[in-house]
């Protein structure tokens, strides 16, 4: 293989570099696939095969419809009531997020006052500091408010995404023109009849990055819920999942507990398939403009 730089010679690649390259790529990939491949292999065992049976590999019976079966009504169907649990708090909780971090962007991206660069630094600041810090600080504030194992305990942390903000700042400086806003005034429409009107739609492909990666973080989310709240009732599927696991297969085995994990993570899945050409869309345009 010969490779070509720029204004250089031609100048062939290393073998050596190319075979410890590929090494590299083959390690990630296993590393990241396997875990998934177990999951769904075992998710299709019965419990008595669990165990005595290859990790990697199926037992005799393909036994995943009557896993999910009886997953669902273990406990009078409590697992369905977790992954309702999560979408609330992920899907309404991503949305709210998405909508916020656009206002707040938009404006410290077109507006200019006194303190916008404070403002700003303040929330790059909140992305470099780790979630879980403010758990316990969470915690303390609603537990004084009454709101601790309430739907908003989960709910209220959830809208909020520095990083959604720093992406919107970045995104609607880079691709709303001033122009367009300035056409906007001289036509008579109102600030916020131009963000919604315009801004909005410019900022399409970026507000489906922040929806997407707010999702993920909400609908992965422990700590923070299983600080909150004390209800099974009002728990997401991770720290329901958690909870059937600390009882070591004794309330419900493990083979469903491994079957609850794979169908956790379909939403995701589903999620990202379903959007992956906008948040592409959004990626691409960023990366030119």
């Amino acid at each position: 293989m010969r490779t070509t730089r720029p204004g250089g010679p031609v100048r062939a690649a290393n073998p050596a570099g190319r075979i410890g390259v590929l090494a590299v790529l083959v390690l990630a990939a296993a590393y990241s696939l396997l875990p998934v491949w177990w999951l769904v292999v075992s998710a299709t065992k019965g419990s008595s095969d669990l165990f005595s049976s290859n990790g990697f590999w199926f037992a005799g019976r393909i036994e995943i419809v009557h896993n999910i079966s009886t997953l669902l009504g273990v406990q009078d169907g409590i697992y369905g009531r977790w992954l309702l649990n999560s979408l609330l708090y992920a899907v309404g909780g991503a949305a709210a997020a998405t909508l916020l971090s656009a206002m707040a962007g938009y404006v410290l991206a077109k507006y200019t006052f006194r303190g916008r660069e404070a403002v700003f630094n303040t929330v790059l600041g909140a992305i470099l500091i780790p979630a879980p810090l403010f758990a316990l600080p969470l915690y303390l504030m609603f537990s004084a408010t009454h709101l601790v194992n309430t739907f908003w305990a989960v709910f209220i942390p959830s809208i909020v995404s520095p990083f959604g903000v720093y992406l919107s700042r970045i995104y609607a400086a880079a691709a709303v023109p001033d122009e367009l806003l300035e056409a906007g005034r001289i036509d008579g429409a109102g600030e916020f009849r131009i963000f919604r009107s315009i801004a909005l739609r410019v900022l399409q492909p970026s507000l489906v990055t922040i929806f997407l990666f707010q999702f993920v973080t909400i609908w992965t989310n422990y700590l923070l819920p299983s600080l909150m709240l004390a209800s099974d009732r009002l728990q997401p599927v991770t720290v329901g999942l958690v909870a059937w696991k600390e009882q070591r297969g004794q309330t419900v085995p493990y083979n469903l507990i491994i079957t609850g994990a794979l169908l956790s993570v379909v939403p995701i899945v589903v999620m990202f398939l379903l959007l992956q050409r906008y948040w592409k869309a959004g990626l691409t345009s960023g990366s030119v403009k």
